[in-house]
């Protein structure tokens, strides 16, 4: 049975749990959803009837009955926000049994909280715009091989070992560059201790549990945390995440290899926001900007930070198709579209006079990208009930399909308002 991959297109926030959401609309049963990459620095809105949850660390299908939860190895784990999110869920009684967390995946100890924060204060215009919450700092343990795992929770020794042989780094960098108190071993190692009995119902090869269930039928959904143009090697670097969030970021992330890949889903926002630094051709700091940040509630999940907002660009919808291999597009939020009168999509850039109809090369190149618009009819007519594409005014009906053919695949579904049934199927 399929393994499906679940990406943003553009710079997160476009409406993932839309996707999932659609799936099982459409009749395709779940019965795994895997986050694959990132950690708490990003979130999913969910909005079920009058119910919003708002979900950081935890995959979305935790929401759903029967579906089996997993966090991946190449997830970043932040053992306090893992159960508070739980510890919430359950308060409002959500049924969190199932989770399932990789013995793989890393930890992220207080002492890189810390040195992200301070990193970033440091940095000062230079910053990147992470969100504080380690993640960077927990990668780069990773790729250093000097990180925690969740594993190493069960084997004390070993886990003083590693505590130790980090500390004996960053202290230095702490206490000598950054000019702040060094971090005690024994506080680490409470820490992450006072978890470990609490975890350890949850902790599993992931691996080997989701080859088994493909080989037994099930369907497996792996998601992805942030998005294409924030994956570390192929995003708008430096300005990016510290993991892979394209689609061959979830073979890593979860063990599942690249042969048993049946589909690759890529949601994109019907215009383009992003959350931090970095370049971002069709920002718009205007007027129209602000509408569109009202219009669509555009404030972040975790950070609550205003998101940037601007046109559709259709110059990095064609690039996630490309690097994801994306077999199709879920078009979300195009009811935040809804009143205006003439509609811009970029189609191309202009960079230093010579247009650039795919991503420049150069993040220099990328930066200097001004945005060549076309224009489109708006409508002002209510699409939040609609449910078929003939029902859409012709407006809406021609935006759509302008978008389709400048992005590389075709758009098999359309939101038209946040909650789940709001869905156009194509």
């Amino acid at each position: 049975m399929p393994a499906i991959v679940l990406v943003g297109a553009q710079w997160g926030d476009e409406g993932k749990g839309k996707a999932t959401d659609l799936l099982g609309n459409t009749g395709e049963v779940i019965d795994y959803v895997v986050k694959f990459n990132g950690g708490n620095n990003a979130g999913h809105t969910v909005v079920i009837g009058s119910e919003k949850y708002a979900l950081h660390l935890l995959p979305s299908g935790i929401l759903t009955p029967g579906v089996t939860p997993v966090i991946g190895n190449g997830v970043v784990v932040d053992l306090s926000v893992l159960f508070e999110e739980l510890d919430a869920l359950q308060a409002r009684g959500v049924d969190t049994s199932r989770l399932v967390v990789s013995a793989g995946a890393h930890l992220i100890p207080p002492y890189n909280r810390t040195l992200d924060k301070v990193t970033e204060r440091f940095l000062g215009s230079r910053r990147i715009g992470t969100t504080g919450r380690g993640i960077g700092p927990t990668y780069a343990d990773k790729m250093n091989r000097i990180g925690i795992r969740v594993q190493d929770l069960y084997d004390e020794k070993i886990l003083e070992q590693k505590v130790t042989g980090a500390l004996e780094q960053k202290n230095q960098l702490l206490v000598k560059v950054y000019n702040r108190r060094a971090v005690d071993i024994a506080e680490v190692l409470d820490e992450l201790l006072g978890y470990a009995d609490r975890l350890r119902p949850m902790v599993a090869d992931t691996s080997l549990l989701l080859n088994k269930a493909l080989d037994d039928g099930k369907t497996v959904l792996m998601e992805a945390g942030q998005a294409t143009l924030l994956d570390v090697d192929h995003g708008t670097y430096p300005f990016v995440t510290s993991s892979n969030a394209i689609s061959a970021g979830a073979c890593t992330g979860s063990g599942i290899p690249p042969t048993r890949i049946d589909r690759v889903m890529a949601v994109v926002k019907a215009y383009t926001t992003r959350v931090g630094e970095g370049p971002f051709p069709t920002e718009l700091l205007d007027a129209d900007g602000e509408w569109l940040r009202q219009q669509g509630a555009e404030f972040g999940t975790t950070t609550g930070r205003p998101r940037r907002c601007g046109w559709y660009d259709s110059v990095i919808a064609r690039y996630a198709a490309r690097v994801n291999g994306v077999s199709d597009f879920v078009l979300t939020k195009l009811d935040t579209l809804t009143g205006r009168s003439s509609i811009p999509v970029c189609v191309a850039y202009d960079v230093g006079g010579v247009r650039h109809d795919e991503m420049p090369m150069t993040q220099t190149d990328f930066h200097h990208a001004v945005p060549v618009y076309e224009e489109f009819d708006g409508w002002s007519d209510d699409i939040s009930g609609c449910r078929a594409f003939d029902d859409l005014p012709k407006e809406a009906q021609a935006y759509v399909r302008a978008v389709e053919s400048l992005s590389g695949a075709r758009i098999s579904a359309i939101g038209v308002g946040p909650e789940r049934s709001q869905i156009v199927q194509l």
